[in-house]
């Protein structure tokens, strides 16, 4: 856990810049049929550079951005500092520090394949008000559905330094159900990035699994994206495209 805490300490500049927000169409199940609105209070667990946060804030909530990293959490300040009810937490899903039934809304957004799950649900189940709302959300980026995302996830599994290990999609919907005790909503969005060749380097980089600049394999992968984006840019661009998935639901 030590070790994961601090993957994206020297990514922090490329992880603001490079990745995406998630669409707006997924916070319409949210308020209509888990009632998340103005009056929500969310516990942001894992949050980063606060890219969810600051939406959660643009639809009214107050936040709790609960964050480990020192360098993500300096960034999300930053990101959210015209927001009066955000708050950055220096702790983790396992241990918040926030007092009991405090929150009525936990997320987790591109977060939750790097937590402990027995002890992060004993946690949750604290913090979290009778009847409150937990929501684990992915940008899962498409491996297959172009002839460069194919090469860029080929790219990946070469020159990774533990891709096949951590990425976020072995995360199985059994453990999942398990988590909650049951089995959530799921609701889905389409969402999309557009990178030029600086943009996608940044992007790749953005990653926790790919390697740094001292490790044998980065130059090789940096010239295989710049050869893949070369191949198949159009007007200038290569496209990312992500099913936003959100798992919505209540402890049993």
């Amino acid at each position: 856990m030590t070790d994961n805490r601090q993957r994206f300490s020297n990514r922090v500049a490329d992880y603001v810049q490079f990745r995406p927000n998630y669409p707006s169409e997924i916070f319409v199940p949210l308020q209509q049929h888990h009632g998340f609105g103005q009056n929500s209070v969310v516990a942001d667990v894992g949050a980063g550079t606060g890219i969810w946060s600051e939406q959660l804030l643009q639809h009214g909530a107050t936040v709790y951005a609960i964050e480990p990293n020192a360098p993500m959490r300096e960034a999300s300040l930053q990101l959210t500092e015209r927001y009066p009810t955000f708050q950055a937490v220096d702790s983790s899903a396992e241990t918040t520090g926030l007092a009991d039934q405090s929150v009525n809304w936990i997320t987790a957004a591109q977060a939750f394949h790097w937590f402990e799950p027995q002890a992060t649900r004993s946690e949750w189940q604290r913090i979290l008000q009778p009847e409150g709302w937990v929501g684990l959300i992915w940008n899962q980026r498409s491996l297959d559905g172009t002839a460069f995302l194919q090469q860029y996830e080929a790219l990946l599994h070469q020159f990774g330094s533990d891709y096949a290990s951590v990425k976020h999609t072995n995360i199985e919907p059994q453990r999942i159900a398990d988590f909650f005790g049951n089995q959530p909503a799921c609701y889905t969005a389409q969402n999309a990035q557009y990178f030029d060749q600086a943009g996608l380097l940044g992007r790749a980089f953005s990653s926790s699994y790919t390697p740094t600049p001292e490790q044998p394999t980065y130059h090789p992968l940096r010239q295989g994206l710049i050869e893949a984006w070369q191949q198949h840019q159009v007007e200038g661009k290569v496209a990312f495209l992500y099913t936003t998935t959100v798992y919505v639901g209540q402890f049993s």
